[in-house]
């Protein structure tokens, strides 16, 4: 996908937001199912903290520490930096060296990608907790979504010992779409995690996909496994993500 187009659906994303922001605080108090011991007030206080991160690496090009969000007030603090982080995501050269997290080459333009799914997710679990329905996402975007998982987050999990590599492959398949290789061993069609030939592959459709991977849909029960089955289900179990 293109700067522009994260750009764009980062903006939507955030009127959306904004707008669930400005609830009564009967509904910001609510839980939030997804994010297990947080409030909404507290998710958007999460996305305040993340937003001032993300636009102060992106302003210096060096890694910062992530502030704090206040206590109390956290929706009124995401809603009133809202305006300048966008203004930053627009203003950044995508191609210009900057801190990230993910593979070389580290440009600015990495952050565009990750605030537009870090906050399409979001989206999602601030519409649960306020009963209210999920906008509907692209299929480019979302396949982009699996992509950003599958082939960035996923070998970080392994590289930091945050998750066993699998003992074989496994491959992730989006009916229709194509894919390109998180380990090895990628065919068209599908992401790879691990090395050598997939003894196992995990097959759904691409909402249950994109949603699944951050633990937002029981991928477990709506993926069709061809192949070791006991091995998907493990690989499944460990954090693929964050």
């Amino acid at each position: 996908m293109s700067p522009d187009r994260y750009l764009a659906e980062l903006a939507r994303l955030l009127e959306g937001l904004t707008a669930l922001a400005r609830q009564p605080d009967d509904v910001l108090s609510r839980s939030v199912p997804a994010c297990p011991g947080w409030t909404l007030d507290q998710l958007f206080g999460h996305l305040g903290s993340i937003e001032r991160w993300a636009a102060a690496v992106v302003r210096s090009g060096q890694y910062v520490e992530e502030p704090a969000p206040p206590a109390t007030g956290a929706a009124a603090w995401f809603i009133e930096g809202a305006e300048p982080f966008l203004a930053t995501m627009a203003s950044l050269d995508p191609g210009a060296p900057c801190w990230n997290f993910g593979p070389p080459p580290r440009t600015a333009g990495f952050w565009l990608r990750r605030q537009a799914h870090e906050h399409a997710v979001h989206l999602i679990d601030a519409c649960q907790a306020s009963g209210r329905a999920a906008p509907a996402l692209g299929k480019d975007f979302m396949l982009d979504g699996v992509d950003e998982v599958l082939a960035m987050f996923t070998p970080r999990q392994v590289r930091l010992g945050r998750m066993q590599p699998p003992e074989q492959a496994v491959s992730f398949r989006v009916p229709g779409a194509g894919g390109r290789a998180a380990g090895t061993g990628a065919g068209a069609g599908a992401w790879t995690v691990g090395s050598g030939t997939a003894a196992a592959s995990v097959n759904a459709a691409l909402p249950d996909m994109y949603l699944g991977l951050w633990g937002r849909s029981n991928l477990q029960e709506k993926a069709v496994i061809d192949g070791d089955a006991a091995l998907a289900l493990r690989v499944l179990r460990e954090p693929l993500t964050p």
